[in-house]
């Protein structure tokens, strides 16, 4: 066996309870515990908190959208037209998972007590409904059929604004030359918490579009591309634009493509500042539990220098008496890690499994607090949390190299 192995399993598991290292060393392992389960939860929580905001973002407006060049920032937008050879190249490039077309037009609901502006959004029998059918707290998803239906799935946040209910009636009004009206019932009602998006859109058949706009009947306000992995969304959207970019439509307009990203700029922006923030927490949860650890290592070693001049007076070298102390400070970090593991992940299953902890979705989008368990990443937390606390106790260590044998042997 390692002989500085074996001595600092000695000191570590036959603790007399008289030391004063002892409560130090509880404190140190209580440090990294701590620091641990703070940067297990702050991770969890930032990722998980992004991931919902983004899936909530994609769900309304796909991955990428292909529209026309001319259109602005606006749901009034010229209508596209793609063939079936240019849908086949799109669906063709690697990592796209669906294809769909949609068409909005802004209106106004109104009635006695309230009015507000909203969106009809308009698809067809191929909308992927994953998205909203995790999200429908009430009724049912709309079904296409060959027959025109007055159908519309309506937000809850509409809903209660407007005072509706499942199978209600109500009209919609679009601003053209003339002031047009559709009546419409209420076949389902979603709920997402994302009020930007909520108080806004409102599904429906794309032909009630058509009809509003006199368009013919291939003609969209775009389409939208679902991927299956978000982190390559900007390289498949560079393949998609290089693929429409000179594409001319039959009324000489060109093609747009822009990713999520691009059309929703100051969302994305704000959830990579959260990035920064969960890195100072982990830095200063990191330095919180190293300085624990190098103060209960220096009380460790100013306690047992007597032994330590003992080892160095039989032939000891330095970096063997630094190398007990140092798996001693391993096995300390280790149950502190371990601690630390089983209350961070703890409290993270309790709110992932329960929603124990509410937040409020006007101001964070979500009602309670996100999880996300991303394995790769807590497994590399760990690791860089037991590489950077041995790299801490390194330095420390060296007060070994001036203990002089002599000097304490004679002073004992």
């Amino acid at each position: 066996m390692n002989l500085e192995y074996f001595i600092a399993k000695r000191i570590h598991f036959r603790q007399d309870r008289k030391h004063v290292s002892r409560p130090a060393v509880r404190i140190a392992i209580l440090g990294i515990a701590i620091g641990l389960a703070v940067m297990l939860l702050a991770v969890s929580i930032v990722t998980g908190f992004k991931k919902e905001i983004r899936n909530k973002t994609i769900g309304f407006g796909g991955h990428i959208q292909i529209t026309n060049f001319d259109s602005n920032n606006t749901y009034e937008l010229t209508p596209i037209v793609l063939n079936d050879t240019l849908k086949d190249e799109l669906a063709a490039i690697p990592g796209v998972k669906h294809i769909q077309a949609f068409a909005t037009k802004p209106g106004i609901i109104k009635t006695n007590e309230q009015f507000q502006g909203i969106v009809l959004k308009g698809i067809d029998e191929n909308f992927d409904w994953d998205f909203f059918k995790s999200n429908l707290s009430e009724g049912d998803i709309l079904h296409i059929s060959d027959s025109l239906q007055n159908q519309a799935v309506i937000s809850k946040h509409q809903a209660d604004l407007f005072k509706l209910k499942l199978g209600d009636t109500f009209f919609a009004y679009f601003m053209q030359d003339q002031v047009r009206a559709r009546k419409f019932t209420i076949s389902g009602i979603y709920s997402t918490n994302f009020i930007e998006y909520d108080k806004l859109f409102i599904l429906t058949d794309m032909r009630h579009i058509r009809q509003l706009n006199d368009w013919q009947d291939w003609e969209v306000s775009g389409y939208e591309i679902l991927i299956q992995d978000f982190d390559k969304i900007d390289e498949i959207g560079d393949q998609v634009y290089f693929k429409t970019a000179n594409k001319a439509q039959a009324n000489g307009n060109m093609l747009y493509t822009q990713t999520i990203r691009d059309i929703n700029p100051q969302i994305f922006s704000w959830l990579d500042l959260l990035d920064i923030n969960v890195w100072v927490i982990l830095f200063l949860m990191l330095a919180v539990a190293g300085f624990n650890m190098i103060s209960g290592l220096l009380i460790l070693i100013l306690e047992r220098t007597t032994m330590i001049g003992i080892l160095k007076s039989i032939g000891a070298t330095n970096w063997s008496v630094r190398k007990i102390f140092l798996y001693h400070s391993l096995f300390l970090i280790g149950k502190g890690m371990l601690w630390g593991n089983i209350i961070g992940l703890s409290i993270c299953a309790l709110q992932y499994f329960t929603g124990i902890i509410p937040l409020d979705p006007e101001a964070y989008y979500i009602a309670t607090v996100p999880i996300l368990f991303n394995w790769p990443l807590i497994i590399g937390l760990n690791i860089g949390t037991l590489l950077a606390s041995i790299l801490m106790m390194i330095g420390p260590s060296y007060l070994i190299t001036k203990i002089l044998p002599a000097k304490i042997i004679r002073y004992e």
